[in-house]
């Protein structure tokens, strides 16, 4: 995988919301504000890149996050910058929130 696949803030929070669990790609473009026709060529790029994959549910395609390093990779960064997020937020707010 090369880490250009990440470099867009779109297809970093969908791996993201695709690291909570699987999801259809109507679905993963109403969790990260987008269409689904944009999500889809962003899951195409990431299936090709061996980050995603997909399996059929009845008539549904169901994506999910299938790379285990990229997954732990992708939950400390995102979890990194809520947690600097949640702190300035505090220090603007005056501590308890």
């Amino acid at each position: 995988m090369g880490f250009g696949l990440l470099a867009s803030p779109t297809r970093l929070h969908m791996l993201w919301v695709l690291t909570q669990g699987g999801c259809d790609v109507t679905t993963l473009a109403d969790r990260v504000g987008g269409t689904v026709s944009s999500v889809s060529q962003h899951l195409a790029k990431l299936k090709l890149g061996g980050v995603v994959e997909s399996r059929r549910e009845g008539r549904r395609q169901i994506y999910l996050a299938s790379d285990p390093a990229v997954v732990t990779m992708v939950r400390l960064l995102v979890g990194r910058h809520r947690d600097e997020s949640w702190n300035a937020v505090r220090q603007v707010g005056g501590g308890d929130a």
